[in-house]
């Protein structure tokens, strides 16, 4: 039965989760390690509230994730929090699974007092409106044309 959980309850995770975002993401930080990545990793729910990342565990196996962060886009620091690092491994893909994954991460987001939260995504437009996330604008960072998208906290959970 799928499972979603706080990180910080499932350190054993962190590595393997790592990998997969920097093998996906890692051109986007050409400094960036699985190592750091995974040091950031260990920080996220940490404390209550933001940074936190979430997961989706079936039977003790990592499927994917969700992360809400204060800021994911640089050049808009005037917006917060971004929903970020969803990932879902490929054997599991198409399943829901992403979906469980942003609604549980948004749903803990209006717990956590916030009324908005964005994202940026290069290809996932499609999946993100079917849950109730809205274009923005289109901008271009650190070399990639990407979607802005907001989502109403409360209208996930509807």
């Amino acid at each position: 039965m799928l499972k979603i959980a706080d990180l910080s309850q499932h350190p054993e995770h962190i590595p393997l989760l790592a990998a997969w975002h920097q093998a996906e993401w890692g051109h986007l930080n050409p400094g960036s390690t699985a190592h750091a990545r995974a040091e950031r990793l260990r920080l996220h729910g940490a404390q209550p509230g933001i940074p936190v990342t979430f997961i989706a565990i079936e039977n003790e196996i990592l499927l994917g994730s969700a992360s809400l962060v204060a800021n994911d886009l640089t050049t808009h620091p005037h917006l917060t929090p971004f929903l970020a690092s969803v990932y879902v491994a490929p054997a599991y893909r198409r399943h829901g699974i992403a979906s469980a994954l942003v609604r549980h991460a948004v749903l803990a987001a209006e717990q956590f007092g916030v009324t908005k939260v964005y994202l940026i995504t290069p290809d996932q437009q499609r999946l993100y409106a079917r849950l109730g996330w809205v274009e923005v604008e289109q901008v271009r960072y650190r070399g990639e044309l990407l979607t802005l998208m907001a989502v109403s906290c409360t209208a996930v959970g509807q």
